[in-house]
């Protein structure tokens, strides 16, 4: 006798928990976070790019209602400035420089001093009447200013991966290539703007210090504190409520995160900083201008034998650091033959950062762009070739995939776009006035792993309903709705009898959500919390006398909607409730623990997905508008079909903004970014925003982590701005280097 299945909670399209209080305004976020007599900090920035601080005259703000102003003369030496790390649950400082320490400025509006007031107007006013002198020297913040400077660091990415890599002999291959490929990219400069701009609060207790952050990582928040400070992280509680948005740009601790609770300190009472607009330019790290070289080389048949990857980009002064623009473009095809290179020009910038597909949304570009370019040399099509050039096995170790899906992604977007039916003829298509063009690019994404525990606490009550804690945040993924999914599954109870309690670093350990990590740590350990918890339950069961299920093993029994059952007999069985009612438990509790099992043959790990994009080109006026997008994407188990689609949406989007409008303009004359507003960095607004279709290719992953998760947050704006560019070709002819495109490009 068996009942019908019940339907998992885990790929359901559930309707997010905190959705509510979003739309209502009860959500509260960082800045509105009330916190008893708190004063409010205001950041005064440098003035110039490259020199020194000669003078700084505080008076006028301290007349015009300001309680405190902190200088480099007043404010105390931070204890240490911690090794520039990954972020993957260790201190996470956004670069190895922390100001108001000396006189030496570095960046354009770099801090020199904290203004700090009774009211956000008041510290907003006094600030501007700070008055300061300086000794300027000419500030490089161009890469064509400091190319006889380049030079080719040993190790890049905090010091993570090799500036120069191989694999093969290139130089032999393309002595014997039948097809070369040789192209220059080049992209402007990118900078964060989410909606909410960066904020912290810190209220002291004592020794003690409570923490309001706008991050991505409240225990990258609590130990960068920490080790700024000199304390224990014992010592330091961050919370975050709700995130207005991160994409990287608030996975690194930049300076006003740890200058809140230092000023806080000094000041004896609870201070809130805000970044304004402006300030986010120069506050939060950068996508660093950059030029990526391809030389792709192919034998007569169209595959590829070699591939030679070069980029040059802009650092600050005091850290080696590039986006990771070489490493997923080597990899996605089978090409035997690879040789990257990271050389970089050290600037006047803020050190760079992640930005949301933080290298593979550029990298991808130079190479899927130069695979179009292959595919008009051979006369081929562009999908076939792609297909022709699957990566069966990681080309790097030989290793097989944990889980591949990208011959699948490709012919099922192919399909849904209508692929077979495009005239490979440039400008064949129209539309009136119009030129249409269609183009494709493949996706990919790494998928990295934490080197420490993920840890969640899951507790069963007498009532039968199931709290969750885990020590994450939530920045607009739904981390909340997925855990509960999870953890309904894994102990077998309905979802509306979860309660998913986040935001605290009271709550066990979880890496910061970075590299679209975040949905795999957090749901391999609260899938671990509740399975244990589970299986106590059902001892506690087993060994009870007055129990129906008395003397049964546990392969014999499931939990299933807060009951536990017999698997062979669905009637035989008993509600949580009662088991923990009669042996007179309020309630059982356990803290799960995950981490990924090291080997020494690891298989190849990658997402996989598929782009292509049609547009519509005004040769006359040089407008482009992208008509729509489809994208396939196998990203092993999909948590929630919603979130899922949201998540890939969102990043289709951001892809079309790197292909068509973000770019920070450098001003050479004192190092200042030029177009540092809204008005002036263009983003996408709803009437640039195309029809976009998603599916997912279902992959079975059971390598990565117990729920099979290879992550979803950033793959879906890799290859859309290629395939948005290939499709401009497709249109005009026409090959456009320069991203983002503009309409002088097409005149």
């Amino acid at each position: 006798m068996s009942a019908p299945a019940t339907p998992k909670l885990v790929g359901q399209g559930i309707d997010r928990v905190d959705g509510r209080a979003k739309v209502t305004g009860a959500a509260r976020y960082t800045a509105e976070i009330p916190m008893p007599n708190a004063a409010y900090g205001v950041l005064v920035g440098a003035e110039i790019g490259n020199g020194t601080l000669i003078s700084i005259d505080t008076a006028a703000a301290l007349r015009a209602g300001a309680v405190a102003v902190y200088t480099h003369q007043n404010l105390p030496k931070v204890a240490t400035v911690p090794v520039l790390p990954s972020a993957f649950g260790q201190p996470a400082p956004g670069q190895t420089f922390f100001p108001m320490q000396d006189t030496a400025i570095h960046y354009f509006g770099q801090p020199i001093a904290v203004v700090v007031a009774d009211t956000f107007e008041v510290a907003q006013h006094a600030a501007t009447l700070i008055e300061a002198t300086y000794t300027a020297q000419p500030a490089m913040v161009r890469l064509d200013d400091g190319r006889d400077q380049q030079y080719l660091p040993d190790n890049i990415f905090a010091g993570l991966v090799p500036a120069a890599q191989s694999r093969g002999d290139f130089a032999t291959a393309a002595a014997a290539a039948a097809h070369i490929v040789d192209a220059t990219y080049h992209f402007a400069a990118n900078h964060h703007n989410p909606i909410e701009c960066s904020v912290t609060a810190a209220m002291w207790d004592g020794d003690s210090v409570l923490v309001y952050d706008s991050t991505q990582g409240i225990v990258a928040s609590q130990l960068t504190i920490a080790a700024y400070l000199g304390i224990s992280p014992s010592k330091v509680r961050v919370v975050a409520d709700y995130v207005g948005g991160g994409f990287g740009g608030k996975a690194m601790m930049w300076p006003h995160v740890t200058l809140a609770p230092l000023v806080a300190r000094e000041l004896g009472r609870p201070v809130r900083v805000v970044l304004n607009r402006e300030q986010m330019f120069y506050g939060t790290g950068l996508r660093e201008e950059q030029e990526q070289r391809i030389t792709l080389i192919s034998d007569t048949d169209g595959r590829c034998t070699g591939l030679r990857h070069h980029k040059l980009s802009v650092t600050s002064p005091f850290d080696d650091w590039a986006e990771l623009s070489l490493e997923v473009a080597g990899k996605a095809y089978a090409i035997p033959n690879w040789e990257g290179r990271y050389q970089l020009v050290k600037g006047n910038t803020m050190t760079p950062t992640f930005m949301r597909g933080p290298g593979e949304a550029s990298g991808m570009v130079a190479l899927e762009c130069s695979f179009d370019e292959l595919a008009e040399q051979l006369g081929a099509d562009p999908v076939e070739l792609r297909l022709r050039n699957h990566a069966a096995v990681d080309p790097e170790s030989g290793n097989r995939w944990t889980s591949d899906g990208y011959l699948e992604c490709l012919q099922q977007a192919a399909e849904r776009f209508g692929w077979s039916t495009r005239n490979p003829v440039p400008g064949s298509h129209t539309d009136g006035n119009w030129l249409i063009g269609w183009g494709v690019a493949t996706a990919g994404y790494p998928v990295y792993e934490p080197g420490q525990p993920q840890r969640a606490h899951a507790r069963l009550r007498s009532d039968g309903s199931l709290v969750v804690q885990v020590g994450t945040q939530e920045f607009g993924t739904g981390v909340a709705t997925i855990a509960a999914q999870v953890a309904g599954d894994g102990m077998g109870v309905p979802f509306d009898r979860v309660r998913v309690e986040i935001g605290s670093t009271n709550f066990p350990n979880i890496a910061a959500a970075v590299g679209s990590t975040g949905a795999a740590n957090v749901s391999a350990a609260v899938h671990i919390a509740c399975t244990q918890l589970l299986a106590q339950l059902v001892t506690i069961a087993t060994a009870d006398e007055d129990s129906p299920l008395h003397g049964r093993t546990s392969a014999e029994i499931k939990g299933v909607d807060g009951t536990l059952r017999l698997t062979a007999d669905p009637s035989i069985g008993e509600d949580y409730s009662a088991v923990l009612q009669r042996n007179s438990l309020s309630d059982i509790e356990t803290t799960g623990s995950w981490l990924p099992a090291s080997d020494p043959d690891a298989p190849g790990k990658l997402s996989f997905g598929a782009q292509f994009a049609e547009v519509a080109v005004d040769p006359e006026l040089g407008l482009i508008r992208v008509r729509r997008l489809v994208g396939a994407f196998a990203p092993g188990q999909v948590l929630n079909a919603k979130l899922a689609r949201s998540q890939v949406l969102g990043g289709m989007n951001w892809g079309l903004s790197q292909a068509l409008m973000e770019g920070s303009l450098p001003d050479v004359r004192d190092g200042r970014w030029a177009n540092s507003s809204l008005l002036e960095y263009l983003l996408p607004v709803n009437a640039d925003a195309p029809p976009v279709d998603i599916s997912f290719v279902e992959v079975e992953e059971t390598v990565l982590n117990p729920v099979g998760v290879k992550g979803l947050g950033e793959i879906g704006m890799v290859g859309t701005a290629a395939a948005i560019i290939n499709a401009v070709h497709h249109a005009t002819g026409r090959r456009m280097r320069e991203i983002p495109l503009r309409i002088e490009h097409l005149l």
